[in-house]
């Protein structure tokens, strides 16, 4: 056999092997009604996000932690901590808002997310092969910001697409598995074009993947949009309120907790959602704890001689990636109404964990904390965006997952300067993670305290609207 006949061979296998998978994959994000409601085009333009934000990741990243000597690579982690706040700045008080007032045209505003993406890669990789800072670093904050954006636009349409049947943590759950596979797809074959070529041939790809996704946003079903009258009736509804506010009189409300305004109505989003945050905070600071905290202890402390310290730290990368992958498909797995009971369950486990963990503290205790970490942030998000998704009325969903978000980043940031501050004043991990189990025990206690109170108030609250109780139909 020729070397033409041999490569077409393989060229054919190739496309077999890569339809077979593509059908699986669309059967995978379609099944239970996904595929008729929106649902699977919705997970399907959340993959290609993913795959083009790794990309981006890959082509911007340097091995400056690697490389630096642990206190250089401590400056450099802390800064970069700190700018990753940055584009938050904009998403609350800016971006959320401005995605509440497009509802009716939420298809419209994730192309124009995916399109700008695409056209800011573009100037990425001709400033990367110029070694132009000037216009790198604007357009990959830009990038940043608008991923953000994007993130937020899909957990406010989520609930539009959903099939009957299909709980809102299940779709949040294959919605974030799908963008973690195909991440994980696409960064190898990034950095192997990075090899082979350079970071601005990524960049380019990147921008084709975007240009996909625009195309893709616009032919999400027509309900994605939230009819226009609707969203004028609200604004005015809003209005209404705001007036209402000013002058002492009742008002028409507009929003789904009492109708308050836009930002009041963001402060008031109800006992339910105010501490699944708190919850999901406690389990992003410590995430944010744990990575860093032991990658710097893994790195300056070899806990069995076989093992260096960048075998223990890939290690320690592998274990928080399962535990992220493990926490995704559990939320799959979940109930329909179980989202505040994954909260709390996760807080209590990831205590336990930490308790056990600084008792019995060795290489085998900081792989199975930073997995507990990883998954415990996973299913913390999934159970926050589905009681938002929930609980939060159409008209300022987006708002409130920015802040949401902005909320979480700053907690994971917080976290993470701890870490890196705790490994230097305390290399001795049992006393770390004993401060840790601590500090996640008394959040869990305080949280936990006042439920009872609560459903007594929302029981009472629903008596007064005529609604019945959980007792009365169970009864």
């Amino acid at each position: 056999m020729s070397l033409w006949s041999r490569t077409g061979a393989a060229g054919r296998a190739v496309r077999a092997v890569a339809r077979r998978i593509a059908r699986a994959a669309r059967r995978a994000t379609h099944a239970g009604g996904a595929g008729g409601s929106g649902l699977g085009a919705l997970i399907e333009l959340n993959a290609l996000n993913s795959a083009g934000d790794a990309l981006i990741a890959v082509a911007l990243a340097g091995t400056m932690f690697f490389s630096l000597d642990v206190q250089q690579a401590r400056g450099q982690v802390a800064l970069y901590l700190l700018v990753t706040m940055a584009p938050f700045a904009l998403v609350a008080p800016l971006i959320g808002p401005v995605l509440d007032r497009m509802r009716h045209a939420r298809r419209i505003a994730i192309a124009g997310t995916m399109l700008a993406r695409g056209l800011l890669c573009w100037g990425m990789a001709g400033a990367v092969l110029h070694k132009d800072p000037v216009t790198l670093m604007p357009a990959a904050f830009g990038a940043l910001v608008l991923s953000k954006a994007f993130g937020v636009s899909r957990n406010a349409v989520t609930p539009r697409v959903l099939p009957p049947g299909l709980g809102l943590v299940t779709a949040n759950a294959r919605a974030s598995f799908t963008g973690v596979v195909a991440a994980s797809v696409m960064a190898p074959l990034g950095a192997g074009l990075v090899a082979v070529t350079n970071a601005g041939w990524v960049l380019r790809a990147a921008t084709v993947l975007f240009m996909v996704g625009a195309i893709s946003a616009m032919r999400l079903p027509s309900h994605v949009d939230t009819p226009l009258a609707d969203a004028v009736q609200a604004a005015g509804g809003e209005a209404r309120n705001e007036e209402a506010d000013a002058t002492g009189e009742p008002g028409e409300a507009g929003g789904h907790a009492d109708g308050r305004g836009r930002w009041r109505t963001l402060l008031r989003v109800g006992p339910v959602v105010s501490e699944a945050m708190l919850v999901n905070a406690a389990l992003r600071a410590l995430a944010g704890f744990l990575i860093l905290y032991l990658a710097f202890l893994l790195r300056t402390k070899g806990f069995v001689d076989v093992f260096s310290p960048n075998l223990a730290l890939g290690l320690l990368a592998a274990a928080a990636g399962a535990g992220g992958l493990a926490g995704t498909g559990l939320g799959a797995l979940v109930k329909e109404r179980a989202p505040r009971a994954i909260l709390f369950g996760t807080l209590l486990a990831a205590t336990v964990t930490a308790a056990v963990c600084a008792a019995f503290f060795g290489l085998i205790a900081a792989l199975v904390v930073a997995f507990v970490g990883a998954l415990g942030q996973s299913l913390g998000k999934l159970g926050l965006d589905a009681i938002v998704q929930r609980e939060v009325g159409d008209e300022i969903r987006s708002s409130t997952f920015a802040v949401t978000e902005t909320v979480h980043q700053l907690v994971w940031v917080v976290g993470g300067l701890v870490g890196l501050g705790m490994s230097i004043v305390a290399a001795n991990g049992h006393i770390a993670l004993a401060v840790v189990a601590g500090a996640l025990a008394l959040s869990l206690v305080t949280l936990a305290a006042p439920r009872r109170h609560r459903r007594a108030v929302r029981r009472r609250e629903r008596a007064a609207e005529g609604e019945p109780s959980v007792a009365d139909t169970t009864a």
